[in-house]
C-alpha cells in the first residue's frame, strides 16, 4: 500500500513538473482585431494575455489559466496541469496519514513490550524485547528516535499539504483561480470606494459544482477548452473578467502616489541599516525588491506599516525601458508634494508661494 501511494504521488509530481501549465503562444491576438481593448498587451511575450492568463515573472511567459508558480514543482500551476497539482496535494497527506499510523502502532507495541513496572517506578528497557519471536529489524533508541522523527515531518506535511489541498478545492469548485479569487475581492472594494452601484459577477462560474469540478478534472486527464476561450454563464461574455482587470489597472493609477527616494536602498530582502522594524517586517512574498538611489522617483500603489511597492518611474531612455517594480522600505522615501510633469499639488494639497 505504501508503495501505491508512492507511485501515485510522484507520477502526479512529475506530471505536475513536466506536463507544465500551458503558455500562450507568443504574439498571439484574438481572432476580432475590435477584441484587443478589452485585453492587456504583454510586452515581454509580445502579445495580448489571453482571458484568464497572466504574465509569470518566474517562468518569463503568460501562463494560461494562471494560478500561482509553485517552488515545489519549479513551474507554473495552470490550465494544463491544475489537476496533477491537486492530485499531489491529495495523495501526499493520504499517504503520510497511513505512514503516521504505521509508525505509532510500531512505537507503541515495541515500547509496550519492553515496559517493566516496579512497585515505584516504570522502566523501559530498549535493548530487548520480553515477548518472543523478536521483529526482523531490530527495534533501539536509534531506531526509536528515527521513528519519532519521521512521525514528526509526516504530520507536519499531512496539516501543512492538507491546508493546500483544501484552498485548491475551494477555488476549483468555484471554477476559480487563486489569482481570479484575489481580482474578484478587489472589483468588490472598487465598486464599494467608488459607490458605482454596478456588479460584477464572475464569468466562469458554472453555477455548479459538479460542473466547475469538470472544468479541470477529466477521465481522459486532458482538461477541457483549449486555454484561450472559455465557457461563460448567461450574462456574462467572453471578456467580462479582462474588462474588470481593465478597470482595476485604471482604478490603481489613479490611486497611485508618486514619492522620491532620500535614502539608498541596496535591494536586500532583510535590510540591516533601515531599522530594526524594517528588519523584521519584511513581506512575506516572493515580490521582488527594487534598488533605489536617492533621487529616484517611484509610483507607489500599495503599502505596509514599514515598506512599500511600487514602481520607478523612467526619467529617461537611458534606463533601459524596462519596469522595475517590487517592495522597498517606507523609511528609504519620502512623499512628493507636487507633480514634477505638472507642477501641481498632489492630493488636494494647496501649493505654496
Amino acid at each position: 500500500m505504501l508503495l501505491n501511494w508512492t507511485v501515485m504521488i510522484l507520477y502526479n509530481y512529475f506530471s505536475a513538473m513536466f506536463v507544465g501549465p500551458g503558455y500562450v503562444p507568443l504574439g498571439w491576438t484574438p481572432e476580432k482585431s475590435q477584441d484587443c481593448m478589452y485585453l492587456q498587451y504583454c510586452k515581454v511575450c509580445q502579445s495580448y494575455k489571453a482571458p484568464r492568463s497572466h504574465h509569470c515573472r518566474k517562468c518569463n511567459r503568460c501562463v494560461m489559466k494562471m494560478d500561482h508558480h509553485c517552488p515545489w514543482i519549479n513551474n507554473c500551476c495552470g490550465y494544463q496541469n491544475h489537476a496533477s497539482f491537486t492530485l499531489f496535494l491529495l495523495l501526499a497527506p493520504l499517504g503520510c496519514i497511513h505512514a503516521s499510523f504505521i509508525f505509532i502502532m510500531t512505537m507503541y507495541t515495541q515500547l509496550y513490550n519492553r515496559i517493566s513496572f516496579g512497585w515505584s517506578s516504570v522502566k523501559i528497557d530498549m535493548s530487548a524485547a520480553k515477548r518472543d519471536p523478536r521483529p526482523i529489524i531490530p527495534f533501539g533508541l536509534s531506531a526509536f528516535a528515527a521513528s519519532l522523527f519521521a512521525l514528526g515531518l509526516a504530520l507536519g506535511t499531512t496539516i501543512a499539504v492538507g491546508m493546500l489541498f483544501i484552498i485548491q478545492m475551494k477555488v476549483i469548485l468555484t471554477n476559480k483561480t487563486s489569482i481570479e479569487s484575489w481580482i474578484e475581492e478587489k472589483a468588490k472594494d472598487r465598486i464599494q470606494y467608488y459607490q458605482t452601484g454596478e456588479t460584477f459577477i464572475f464569468p466562469y462560474d458554472m453555477g455548479s459544482k459538479w460542473k466547475n469540478f469538470r472544468q479541470v478534472f477529466t477521465w481522459s486527464g486532458i482538461p477541457e477548452g483549449d486555454g484561450l476561450d472559455w465557457p461563460v454563464r448567461d450574462g456574462c461574455h467572453q471578456y467580462s473578467l479582462t474588462i474588470e482587470q481593465l478597470k482595476q489597472k485604471a482604478d490603481k493609477r489613479v490611486r497611485s502616489v508618486r514619492y522620491r527616494a532620500i535614502e539608498d536602498y541596496s535591494g536586500v530582502c532583510c535590510p540591516v541599516t533601515k531599522g530594526v522594524k524594517t528588519f523584521f517586517t519584511t513581506p512575506c512574498t516572493e515580490e521582488p525588491r527594487i534598488a533605489l538611489r536617492k533621487g529616484d522617483l517611484i509610483l507607489a500603489t500599495r503599502g505596509l506599516k514599514h515598506w512599500m511597492y511600487g514602481e520607478k518611474i523612467l526619467i529617461s531612455a537611458a534606463d533601459g525601458g524596462i519596469r522595475e517594480r517590487g517592495w522597498f522600505p517606507r523609511k528609504c522615501v519620502e512623499k512628493c508634494q507636487y507633480d514634477s510633469e505638472t507642477d501641481q499639488p498632489v492630493d488636494g494639497e494647496k501649493k505654496s508661494k
